[in-house]
């Protein structure tokens, strides 16, 4: 797999820790190759991001999928809507491989994508993947054949397609049928589960005439959004007992801070738990000139808090209690974890393996000791009214106490000679 490297996180993949080690029994999905990276078929689950930049605007948005490929995002979807953005999308491209950044652009495309990508083909060549809502591609007489014209684009430049069905934006003429056909049932089901059955059947008819048209179920993958988390893993399930395409997983809006965080990882852990699921993104509304990448980072916190992927040394911390007033290990714990974050793409460079490392950063004697034991490499601060020391374990041993008000510093120190002891060096 190829990996996309910046000034921020670097993502490292994890290939000591197997499904069998995790106890998570991937489903086996068709793998689509998007610009040398393999998702679905057992790969890695990829992580993926949008920008919220207008795509006309070429040095914003180069701007900021060099940001969010630097924070670690494998693939990078655009907005394509207008002529204006379709023309500028090889001018993005450009300007991401002269900052060195070849992260795959995806295509986003509503109402107008069969003219956008074949009035301009320097757009469509310049894409890694197009994404089709199958609920918005054309209506009535004009949806085959707006729909067709997408996917013969993408038969002539080669390039895999994701058929995304969003809930808000759902086929009208398809859920009007099935609601006809449920209401003549003996016993009709629920509305809220017909409408999970038109989510799930206009992914996988749109596939079907995608692979009448002549793509193959390799260039294909397949996603139902929703916003509520108990509906998301619900047509998720069907979607991944109703054929074996690659699916990407995401609420279509979570929401904003920690609601958003929350509902995205409860939705997604349930289905990845299970094996559902191939692409991941986490859709945050950002606050008012937030940071965008903050999508990245919870996607890949998810992955790596179930053992899934590796991307990043983890840092354990205590929350605190009564016996640590002192903000001491707060600072430090918050101290150390940027530290790492800033310092992982020098050492995933020229060290194999230290995305699993683990350090821990314990505020008092009660749990302290035990957890910094465990750890790779571990420091124990003392908690209110406590000796004024701070042990340090290494692979579970005492090493050393530290004193004094350079801790911290002295603490980097000595994470950075025990990577440069214990990692191996890449050739």
């Amino acid at each position: 797999m190829k990996l996309v490297r910046g000034t921020g996180i670097v993502i490292v993949l994890g290939n000591h820790m197997t499904d069998h080690d995790m106890h998570i029994s991937r489903r086996q999905s068709t793998g689509v190759t998007i610009a040398g990276i393999t998702v679905g078929a057992g790969h890695p689950i990829v992580v993926q991001s949008m920008t919220n930049t207008d795509t006309a605007d070429a040095e914003a948005t180069a701007t900021q999928v060099a940001q969010l490929a630097a924070a670690g995002s494998e693939l990078v979807r655009i907005t394509v809507n207008t002529e204006d953005a379709a023309k500028q999308v090889p001018v993005i491209r450009d300007k991401l491989l002269a900052m060195d950044c070849d992260v795959p652009l995806v295509g986003d495309f509503h109402y107008n994508g069969h003219t956008l990508l074949t009035k301009f083909p320097d757009c469509a060549a310049a894409l890694a993947k197009y994404r089709i809502n199958p609920g918005n591609v054309g209506f009535k007489e004009k949806r085959d054949v707006q729909f067709g014209a997408m996917i013969e684009v993408a038969l002539r430049f080669d390039k895999p397609v994701r058929i995304g069905v969003n809930w808000g934006s759902l086929d009208s003429d398809l859920l009007a049928r099935l609601m006809d056909e449920n209401a003549k049932m003996a016993v009709p089901e629920d509305a809220r589960i017909v409408m999970h059955n038109a989510l799930v059947a206009s992914a996988m008819e749109s596939a079907a005439e995608a692979e009448r048209l002549g793509l193959g179920a390799d260039k294909i993958v397949l996603s139902c959004k929703v916003s509520q988390v108990q509906d998301l893993i619900a047509v998720y399930r069907k979607l991944a007992a109703a054929g074996d395409y690659a699916l990407h997983l995401g609420l279509t809006e979570a929401g904003l801070g920690s609601k958003g965080i929350v509902a995205s990882t409860a939705a997604l852990s349930v289905l990845l738990q299970e094996g559902i699921g191939d692409t991941i993104r986490i859709s945050l509304t950002p606050e008012p000139g937030g940071d965008r990448s903050r999508e990245v980072i919870v996607a890949q916190e998810i992955l790596q808090s179930m053992g899934l992927r590796a991307f990043v040394p983890e840092i354990i911390a205590c929350p605190g209690c009564g016996r640590t007033t002192s903000t001491v290990f707060q600072h430090l714990a918050d101290k150390i974890q940027n530290y790492v974050r800033a310092k992982m793409p020098e050492w995933a460079v020229h060290y194999e393996g230290v995305e699993t490392m683990q350090v821990a950063v314990m505020g008092c004697i009660v749990n302290g000791p035990g957890e910094s034991k465990h750890a790779n490499i571990g420091i124990s601060l003392p908690g209110t009214g406590e000796q004024p020391a701070a042990p340090v374990f290494i692979d579970g041993e005492k090493s050393m106490t530290l004193r004094g008000p350079g801790i911290a510093e002295e603490f980097q120190d000595i994470v950075d000679a025990y990577v440069a002891d214990h990692y191996a060096a890449k050739r």
